[in-house]
């Protein structure tokens, strides 16, 4: 996941930074840090960024033009 990809996640969530923070238990610091790509982030907590925004319905992609992302729907997410 690309800092872009986090943010654009957080948005098709409505999530603010705050949001992210405290379902993925990373401080809003380090998220901004990310997303702004002020320093290197370490994989592990960009995997638990990712798991997090999974959770709520994001699924991350690649296909022959790059990575990109969807919003699930609502039965993908709850299994209905």
């Amino acid at each position: 996941m690309t800092p872009d990809l986090c943010r654009a996640a957080r948005a098709l969530l409505d999530w603010t930074l705050v949001d992210l923070s405290t379902r993925a238990n990373v401080s809003v610091t380090a998220i901004n840090e990310y997303e702004r790509r002020r320093r290197r982030t370490q994989s592990s907590t960009v995997r638990v960024l990712q798991l997090a925004l999974e959770d709520a319905g994001i699924e991350f992609y690649e296909n022959g033009e790059g990575p990109g992302l969807r919003l699930k729907k609502p039965s993908e997410i709850t299994g209905d």
